[in-house]
């Protein structure tokens, strides 16, 4: 017998999240998939043309583009990700824009202030 306490489908919470974030006012919707003592990972989805608003970046965190494409913009450059991609996010604020209905796991180290 398999205990899957421990485990979560990303492609059926991605859908019930797009569903969601296609409903709302916001254009956005998010899940906290694991939060532990060392790390938290929330999965966010965005709807097409919907922006995160320019934001501190934390200490150390990734962001890995689940479905569809995203841009994640700095004051200096802009990164276009689509399904598949994987970045460290850098330490400066930025900001992150769908171009179409998108869904990214967001992975933050919790233990560096």
């Amino acid at each position: 017998m398999t205990d899957n306490s421990h485990t979560q489908n990303l492609g059926k919470l991605t859908d019930e999240l797009l569903t969601k974030a296609r409903g709302a006012n916001s254009g956005r919707a998010a899940h906290s998939v694991y939060s532990g003592q060392y790390l938290k990972q929330a999965l966010l989805t965005l709807t097409a043309g919907t922006t995160m608003a320019e934001h501190d970046s934390p200490p150390e965190a990734t962001l890995q583009v689940l479905q569809g494409s995203v841009a994640l913009s700095s004051a200096e450059e802009t990164w276009d990700l689509s399904a598949g991609d994987l970045m460290t996010i850098p330490p400066e604020r930025h900001s992150v824009r769908a171009h179409e209905d998108s869904a990214f796991l967001l992975t933050i180290r919790t233990d560096v202030s």
